[in-house]
């Protein structure tokens, strides 16, 4: 019997998980809620289908911790991290260890939804990038040599502030680099555009 691809919330902070639990539930989003990346390996042996979402900052084992982790035993789950506000270097971080998207506090239901829907389908298939790839390789190919040097930049991690100075141009002149880096690579979101730098970066 094939079981139906299940989302795994994984949060210390009791009110998020039953905001996240209650969120898919009402999307009839089949969901269980975990209150630390222990109680998760305890209890998912019996269930690998489906996606993660995971809380960086946890007593005990952190999330970037269980990803690491779930790598090594070659537990095959998209992640997607939950993140405060000031931590998009850890963000990023995640991303270049394999997490799928993360998403900032205070999240927008639409976009996480939509993500997680988008994990369920990969979670069948996550070796079908290929046609993906190519089509971001082309995107990103079309960037213009400072726009490439901006999306690098905010790869890292780094704010428009210290991307400016580094470049030696102005804040505004950062975000009309950024704003064309995101139009060009049909990106909604700052992960999408990491997202995309890593998939290209995985392949050369």
């Amino acid at each position: 019997m094939q079981h139906k691809p299940i989302v795994h919330i994984v949060d210390d902070d009791e009110a998020i998980r039953k905001s996240l639990h209650l969120l898919m539930q009402s999307e009839e989003i089949p969901a269980q809620t975990y209150a630390s990346a222990e109680d998760f390996l305890d209890e998912h042996a019996q269930s690998k289908l489906g996606c993660l979402l995971l809380d960086e900052r946890m007593p005990g084992m952190s999330g970037l911790q269980l990803l690491d982790l779930l790598k090594q035993q070659d537990v095959a789950i998209p992640v997607i991290f939950i993140t405060g506000h000031g931590d998009i270097a850890m963000a990023v971080q995640a991303m270049k260890a394999g997490a799928i998207d993360f998403i900032e506090k205070p999240f927008d239901s639409e976009r996480l939804l939509g993500t997680v829907r988008r994990c369920l389908s990969e979670c069948v298939s996550l070796n079908s990038t290929n046609e993906l790839r190519h089509e971001i390789e082309a995107r990103v190919a079309s960037l213009t040599k400072r726009e490439r040097q901006v999306m690098d930049l905010l790869v890292e991690g780094k704010q428009n502030k210290v991307i400016a100075q580094e470049l030696g141009i102005s804040p505004r002149t950062v975000e009309l680099h950024r704003s064309k880096v995101m139009e060009k690579l049909r990106a909604h979101s700052l992960s999408e555009v990491v997202r995309a730098a890593m998939l290209v970066m995985d392949h050369v």
